[in-house]
């Protein structure tokens, strides 16, 4: 085996010999234990939790990515493909300035607005981050070219340029690229403030919230909290209504990385509130497919972050993954990992477990393979658990990842 399964506690120590901080020292400074941080920094104890690597980020005064190591070096020829594309990415959110002609002839909107919607409706939907990385710099270019030469299709061209900048976001931040999600963020929150309307301001808020929010957690809940407050006087509209619903849903992830379940608990239970209360008919508001079904996941990804470890099987049980629009693959695997990465923490449920991860990765792979908590839940089963039963084909799963080799 190699080292990929210990590279986070070799980080972690590097990291702590060069801030000049003792083992204790800098547990007491995460609020963990002096022997919880030691087996992290040998390898023998996996950081699955938000809360604990973003503590120990800051102890450290780093970025949570300098410990995790992202972006991830590709083990399979889509990955590679869809690395290989951020360098355009990145020039188009760093080149491109609304109002200004970029100099290519736009397409008319009906053909541009049928590709935002292939992009985040199927790419996206699909976590198809090879795909996402050839199709958005090109469209990004399009969109601001539509913005000066179609003046009549502003408004059209600035919700186009919202959904195209947010897939940019979830690409950049999915892959581990530190930087970019945000500056994507801030480009919606821009388009958002020339809409001027409720639920798009909502939107911004919360898109820069769920890319930024590892860099702290407090302002992404008082920012959430805010948001929500300006959509409360316009709820009877079903946009501006999903978008305070995933508000909740940002405050809450904010509060259970912060280890505050009560909290968290209060805006789940705003958030299936806000869903009982949409129309049978309504648009996917933002591609963020908002209702009680996606409510659902989020409740299993929450009691995942508590830790409520084989609990959090309860919860799955009335949860419809497969309900989600279509597509939605993102969705569901983002459902199968969390369930999987619950039922792993607990040995009578382990091979459960496994086999939820294994379904989580054959959903949506490029997405599961680059997550860092299922690179360490899945390094940590493969030390535990070399010769049982699940032994093949988690061996198989860390191999796709590049956590290990198969032998």
């Amino acid at each position: 085996m190699d080292h990929e399964d210990k590279a986070l506690g070799r980080r972690l120590r590097e990291v702590r010999a060069w801030r000049q901080l003792s083992l204790k020292e800098t547990a007491d400074l995460a609020g963990i234990s002096f022997g919880y941080l030691g087996r992290i920094e040998r390898g023998e104890q996996p950081v699955t939790s938000r809360a604990t690597l973003e503590a120990l980020a800051n102890a450290l005064r780093i970025d949570p990515g300098e410990l995790t190591g992202t972006p991830y070096a590709p083990s399979d020829p889509v990955g590679s493909d869809a690395h290989a594309a951020l360098r355009e990415v990145e020039t188009a959110l760093s080149s491109l300035d609304l109002g200004v002609d970029p100099g290519v002839q736009a397409r008319p909107w009906a053909a541009l607005a049928a590709e935002v919607d292939h992009l985040n409706n199927t790419l996206r939907a699909n976590a198809d981050y090879a795909a996402l990385g050839a199709v958005v710099p090109g469209l990004l270019t399009e969109l601001h070219a539509a913005y000066v030469q179609q003046p009549n299709e502003r408004q059209n061209v600035l919700v186009g340029l919202l959904h195209t900048f947010y897939s940019a976001a979830v690409l950049t931040k999915n892959l581990g690229v530190r930087g970019w999600p945000v500056v994507a963020a801030r480009l919606a929150e821009d388009c958002a403030q020339e809409l001027d309307r409720p639920e798009w301001l909502g939107f911004g808020i919360w898109l820069r919230g769920n890319v930024a929010g590892a860099q702290g957690r407090t302002h992404q809940y008082g920012m959430s909290v805010r948001g929500i407050d300006a959509l409360t006087p316009h709820l009877d509209c079903s946009n501006a209504l999903q978008a305070a619903g995933m508000l909740h849903l940002n405050a809450a992830l904010a509060a259970a990385a912060q280890s505050d379940a009560d909290t968290t608990r209060d805006h789940l239970r705003e958030a299936t509130e806000l869903a009982s209360r949409l129309p049978e008919r309504h648009d996917n508001f933002g591609y963020l497919y908002f209702g009680p079904d996606n409510v659902g996941i989020w409740r299993v990804s929450l009691g995942t972050e508590l830790g409520q470890g084989a609990k959090v099987a309860e919860i799955a049980r009335h949860v419809r993954p497969d309900a989600l629009p279509l597509p939605a693959k993102a969705r569901r695997a983002v459902f199968y990992a969390d369930l999987g990465r619950a039922l792993a923490s607990e040995k009578r449920t382990r091979e459960q477990g496994i086999r939820s991860l294994i379904k989580a990765e054959s959903i949506a792979p490029q997405k599961i393979r680059n997550n860092i908590f299922v690179r360490e839940t899945v390094a940590d089963l493969l030390r535990q658990a070399r010769r049982d039963a699940g032994g093949r084909d988690l061996r198989g799963l860390a191999w796709r990842m590049g956590v290990s080799p198969t032998g």
